[in-house]
């Protein structure tokens, strides 16, 4: 399975940006996608996950800024970020998780936030 994201980049603080990622190859029943973070010198951090079914979980940090959404057709994620801050300055990572419980890791795209 290879994930391939798009949409990363610099936004200034207040705005709003859009991650997607397209799982492709050799797939099994994906079950989860999501996209996890990881800021310079912290560990990779959960951001939001989504089912098969559309059951959704965010980190804290972003309920109510941030949308996960998915097309299972497509096997894409997709994330809506907005009111970007400082704090959301991070490598995004897709993920995904098929039925035998196998993850797979996107390659990572850049957000930064200036202010």
């Amino acid at each position: 399975v290879q994930l391939q994201a798009s949409g990363g980049g610099t936004v200034q603080a207040g705005g709003s940006l859009r991650l997607s990622c397209t799982a492709s190859g050799v797939i099994f029943r994906i079950n989860l996608m999501g996209w996890y973070r990881q800021a310079p010198g912290k560990q990779r951090d959960m951001v939001a996950i989504i089912t098969t079914g559309g059951t959704t979980n965010y980190a804290d940090s972003v309920k109510g800024r941030f949308t996960i959404s998915r097309d299972n057709a497509k096997n894409t994620v997709s994330l809506q970020m907005n009111s970007l801050g400082a704090e959301d300055t991070a490598v995004y990572y897709c993920y995904t998780q098929d039925s035998r419980a196998l993850s797979y890791w996107g390659q990572g795209t850049l957000v930064t936030v200036s202010s």
